[in-house]
């Protein structure tokens, strides 16, 4: 169902087009005063800062083998005496 209601879009191409053809923003109604380069501005950034690639993150990883350890330890201890 259409409803009659127009909104205001960005349409910006990808900039990696193997995965996404375009990206599109629907602008708030808020959104007055802004210009258009400002709007186009930041839907780029937008794009560019999601296709930074993750960190790999290893402090999960390390506080789990650390644990494991001093658990390993405290056992050998208690074990041994």
């Amino acid at each position: 169902m259409v409803k009659g209601i127009s909104r205001q879009v960005i349409v910006v191409q990808s900039p990696e087009p193997d995965m996404f053809e375009q990206a599109i923003f629907i602008l708030k109604d808020k959104a007055v005063g802004v210009t258009d380069e400002e709007l186009l501005r930041q839907a780029k950034g937008l794009l560019h800062s999601s296709r930074k690639k993750k960190r790999l993150s290893l402090y999960g990883p390390v506080w789990a083998c650390g644990g494991a350890l001093v658990t390993a330890g405290v056992w050998l201890l208690t074990a041994l005496f």
